[in-house]
């Protein structure tokens, strides 16, 4: 019992949470690349992933694992990422700062959700087995990872050349 709930449930919750933030931040990037700032879905897109990497956390573990180190950097870029948006206003240098850090916040969850995706879809599992517990790996694996970091750092350039808010409040 982790909060007063099961580790089924927690599970799910995190789950729940995760995939709202993801698809928050997909649409946010998309707004991003039509300089569309979109204030209450980028607050719902923080909000969740700060919450993602948050509720990560609760689960039980002995050690620090690879999923810890992420949630750690996650936690501070989307700090910062909050604080050149709210606190900064976007303003100069924090605009590009603020691209940078949410897209790659969002990049860290997509990336665990692939992750996730190939050790809990038994076609995808059969792709590229794990042995636990190690994560998933071999050649379907590293292709399907590597077109996600390039779909983001493709995007995330995208975005940076082309988000100019005229005002976020």
């Amino acid at each position: 019992m982790v909060l007063g709930l099961t580790l089924p449930a927690l599970t799910l919750i995190h789950v729940i949470i995760s995939l709202i933030a993801i698809a928050a931040g997909i649409i946010v990037m998309f707004g991003l690349l039509a300089s569309k700032p979109m204030p209450g879905l980028t607050a719902v897109f923080l909000l969740f992933t700060i919450l993602t990497s948050a509720t990560g956390f609760l689960f039980p573990f002995k050690e620090l694992l690879p999923s810890h180190i992420i949630g750690i950097i996650s936690l501070v870029l989307l700090a910062i990422a909050c604080f050149a948006l709210y606190g900064m206003k976007l303003a100069g240098a924090w605009r590009p700062v603020y691209i940078v850090t949410a897209m790659v916040s969002l990049y860290f969850n997509v990336f665990v959700l692939v992750i996730q995706s190939f050790l809990k879809v038994p076609a995808l599992a059969a792709l590229a087995p794990a042995v636990p517990p190690a994560p998933p790996s071999g050649p379907v694996f590293a292709v399907v990872q590597g077109i996600v970091l390039v779909f983001f750092v493709v995007l995330t350039i995208g975005a940076w050349r082309r988000f100019r808010p005229m005002t976020f409040a």
